[in-house]
């Protein structure tokens, strides 16, 4: 088993663009208006945002679009950033940074300056511990700016997929298959699921599959228990949103009082 950032590192983040749809900047346009319609904006000061666990990303290229003049983007997977650095050469408000979410607002965000700070996709779940998602939540209160916005996104894993619903396939090309397979272990007392990733690529059509694999584990974190959280650090919810389907909840979050 490895961990997140090593999962990434050894077999996700080639493809994490692709599982996207393969197009970064297509995402821009969509992302800017859901970060809008979640109340994310700069107001008149410019403004600076933090995006956690941004990815390749459309994210923080999102929050340059919607005016901010400093995108702090953070992420731990080095070919992410990597990307993310390719797409933001002409948006200098993106500034791609290498460091671990649970410390970096501590470390290098001022405290009460921040105005949004964004950590979607499933970044929370990827963290080691529930007592990390908790710490995280009190870092982000403490450096969000009296009106300041924090948007948070995670899967509710809390009930336990059976049979071949565990399977879920993630996208499919002539190129490559990627499927993911979750397992349930009986030896943390529900905390975590595994995460087994499985992709099929090839050159040709006419060419075998070849296949490579990689295990990780998530956090099973319930809705109700993050809101909890949230309350807990300060934070009231402004905004809930549920996908359908693959249970991706979205919380806005701003400072009680």
């Amino acid at each position: 088993m490895t961990p997140a950032v090593d999962h990434y590192d050894r077999l996700l983040a080639e493809h994490y663009s692709w599982m996207l749809g393969g197009d970064v900047p297509g995402l821009v346009p969509t992302q800017r208006e859901l970060l809008l319609d979640l109340g994310v904006a700069p107001g008149t000061g410019g403004g600076f945002a933090v995006d956690l666990g941004c990815g390749p990303g459309h994210t923080s290229l999102a929050l340059a679009a919607l005016g901010f003049e400093t995108v702090l983007a953070v992420d731990l997977s080095r070919p992410l950033l990597a990307e993310l650095t390719d797409y933001a050469r002409e948006v200098p408000a993106v500034r791609p940074v290498l460091a671990d979410v649970r410390t970096v607002l501590r470390e290098r965000v001022p405290v009460g300056t921040v105005d949004a700070v964004v950590c979607l996709g499933d970044t929370l779940t990827h963290l080691p511990s529930r007592g990390d998602v908790a710490a995280l939540l009190n870092d982000v209160a403490a450096a969000l700016a009296p009106d300041g916005v924090a948007v948070l996104s995670y899967r509710d894993l809390t009930v336990p997929l059976t049979g071949t619903d565990r399977f879920l396939p993630v996208r499919a090309t002539d190129d490559r298959i990627m499927t993911s397979f979750l397992e349930y272990p009986d030896d943390d007392n529900a905390y975590t699921v595994v995460v087994h990733d499985l992709v099929h690529t090839r050159r040709d059509p006419g060419d075998d599959w070849t296949l490579r694999t990689s295990s990780y584990r998530k956090l099973r974190l319930s809705h109700e228990w993050v809101k909890r959280q949230c309350r807990t650090a300060g934070l009231r919810v402004v905004g809930d949103h549920q996908t359908t389907g693959g249970g991706l909840r979205t919380v806005a979050l701003r400072l009680v009082g």
